[in-house]
């Protein structure tokens, strides 16, 4: 039986001002993040009642990829540029698939 996939969503609440600077730096990483091994897709959503609001949806082959990601040097990097910019502690959720009906 094949492994589940790992879904990672993380909520991000910004300072307005530091939106730009979210997405700016975004731009410089995503492909980076997207061709991380073990990563199988990228999504960035955004609240449509509160523009400073962010979500980032990752799909992970399994758990070990998203913990080798989140210990690497470019996580740690973005996140501490990233964390800077916030008005309110981010929330992160992982949840394996259990049935996917496309």
């Amino acid at each position: 039986m094949k492994q589940a996939t790992l879904n990672r969503i993380v909520r991000m609440e910004f300072l307005p001002e530091h939106v730009i600077d979210f997405e700016n730096l975004f731009a410089q990483v995503k492909e980076q993040i997207r061709h991380f091994p073990g990563c199988l897709s990228l999504q960035v959503w955004t609240d449509p009642e509160s523009p400073n609001v962010y979500f980032t949806f990752s799909r992970w082959e399994s758990p070990s990829d998203l913990e080798a990601y989140r210990h690497s040097e470019l996580f740690k990097e973005t996140w501490a540029q990233t964390k800077r910019w916030f008005c309110a502690k981010p929330q992160a959720f992982s949840a394996l698939d259990r049935y996917v009906i496309d």
